[in-house]
């Protein structure tokens, strides 16, 4: 597997030139313009949002209060949710010694992009009045289009500092489009349900970006060895976006759940999944070391998973016992997955995944679309009552003679299509990415933001008696030697 892209990156040639100046500002701008227009065309507001509209909703609905605006029940989740995926998302990504700036600053580009492009595929596919031809958007809508984006982000972590932003613009473009098809099959289709995100955020995300990581095989990777690692104060920016991300999840899990006890059990649920995968997480990292010590990739990333394996069984009856044990098996197999099995894919099937998203999102994503799938087959009308069935589940209309065990094997199914789309999209993805055009680094040109952004002085450029006043340097050096300097100079 790994010879075939390496014979396929000698047929597209070397990609070493990072000159971006025309490519990138072309992209932004034909976008953007294509954004404007197709926004101009397709896109108004809906009826909560739209003045006059408002008024004739509540007169039709009996609303005499503003208060009652759908906006006053979503904004505090889309708050939380757009924290997590420009903040979160993009600090966890500054763990590189050498690639913070392109690991914040990239996230913010995509997200930024891949917000407009979901708004407009995501309402083609679910929201598109077929008598007006337009697309009606509120604060749902931005908050599924913030989930959309977060697929792509999520694939961004496997291509960190490997690739440019032109291709990062690419990456997010088809990733959007593929997320909006898949999206519609699972949840319209198949009518499943994941209100988290397992199946069609975190599992597609995941294999769509180890799939595009491994069609960019880069053999000669070794030569930025010496950047693709972190510092300590790299680690320590990377930890406040984890931090950012275990605080949020509990409300990206329940943004878009119904109101009442399926958007509280939502957020209960995640709540103690997390805080299980934690402890589990701290202990198999010391576990892991021969003198015991812990190692931040693993605290940073694997006590996360639990967040992501929850995005589909949170919103069930799963007890919470039961939330407990899917944060705690997480955080021992996203662990474990650090320790062992990333190296493993590197050297066998010659997959080069940076950020680890191998173990934070594809396989903690895909434990929770099948654990969600088991859940749902085990509903019964004695635990949620039969309005509860149908309104956890969806069971009205078409779907209303639908067994929970036939409801069951549809999510587990879910869970393929996404690894489907994830896999078979990434492969197409990447070798449209193996094209000389898009201004990558060159394999000793990894890791390292000097590539496209403009960077500030180093710090050796700082006078002798202020790095020793600042102990930026010099750490190992005994204090005799620092006195010494100190009155020399």
């Amino acid at each position: 597997m790994g010879n075939c892209c390496e014979r396929a990156g000698n047929f597209f040639g070397p990609q070493n030139n990072t000159y971006i100046r025309v490519s990138l500002p072309a992209v932004c701008f034909v976008w953007q313009i294509a954004m404007v227009i197709l926004f101009g065309v397709f896109i108004r507001y809906d009826e909560e949002s739209d003045e006059k509209g408002w008024h004739e909703f509540k007169k039709s609905h009996n609303i005499t209060s503003n208060i009652e605006n759908d906006f006053y029940f979503r904004y505090p989740s889309f708050q939380d949710v757009h924290v997590m995926i420009f903040v979160g998302f993009g600090f966890l990504m500054t763990f590189l010694k050498r690639y913070s700036f392109g690991g914040v600053g990239f996230n913010f580009l995509i997200a930024a992009f891949g917000l407009q492009w979901a708004l407009l595929m995501q309402g083609w596919f679910h929201s598109l009045d077929p008598v007006t031809g337009k697309i009606t958007i509120g604060i749902e809508s931005l908050i599924n289009a913030d989930f959309c984006c977060a697929g792509s982000l999520i694939a961004y972590g496997a291509l960190l500092g490997k690739v440019s932003p032109v291709q990062l613009m690419i990456v997010t473009l088809f990733g959007v489009t593929l997320f909006a098809v898949e999206e519609y099959i699972i949840l319209d289709l198949f009518h499943c349900r994941d209100a988290g995100g397992s199946m069609v955020i975190h599992t597609f995300g995941g294999y769509y970006g180890l799939a595009i990581s491994w069609v960019l095989y880069r053999p000669n990777l070794n030569l930025s060895k010496r950047l693709n690692g972190s510092v300590y104060h790299s680690d320590l920016f990377a930890m406040i976006g984890a931090l950012f991300l275990w605080m949020f999840w509990p409300s990206f899990n329940s943004a878009i759940t119904n109101h009442g006890a399926g958007q509280h059990r939502t957020v209960i649920n995640t709540y103690l999944s997390l805080a299980a995968c934690v402890l589990t997480t701290f202990a198999i990292s010391s576990m892991g070391q021969k003198k015991g010590k812990l190692d931040m990739v693993h605290i940073q990333n694997a006590s996360l998973a639990a967040g992501v394996a929850m995005g589909t069984s949170a919103e069930f009856m799963i007890t919470p016992y039961g939330s407990i044990i899917v944060g705690f098996c997480c955080g021992i197999i996203s662990t474990f997955g650090y320790l062992y099995v990333t190296p493993f894919l590197e050297k066998r099937l010659k997959l080069q995944d940076t950020c680890g998203i191998h173990n934070l999102h594809a396989v903690p994503g895909m434990l929770g679309g099948f654990v969600g799938a088991i859940v749902a087959a085990a509903a019964t009308e004695e635990v949620y009552g039969k309005e509860g069935l149908v309104e956890t589940f969806g069971l009205s209309g078409k779907f209303e003679n639908r067994s929970m065990s036939t409801q069951g094997a549809y999510q587990a199914a879910g869970t393929c299509v996404a690894i489907a789309f994830g896999l078979v999209g990434g492969v197409c993805v990447g070798f449209i990415l193996r094209f000389p055009l898009w201004g990558d680094p060159a394999d000793d040109f990894c890791f390292d933001d000097e590539a496209y952004w403009e960077l500030p002085e180093d710090e050796e450029t700082i006078p002798p008696v202020l790095e020793y006043n600042n102990h930026m340097i010099n750490k190992h050096q005994d204090t005799h030697e620092s006195q010494f300097s100190l009155e020399e100079s």
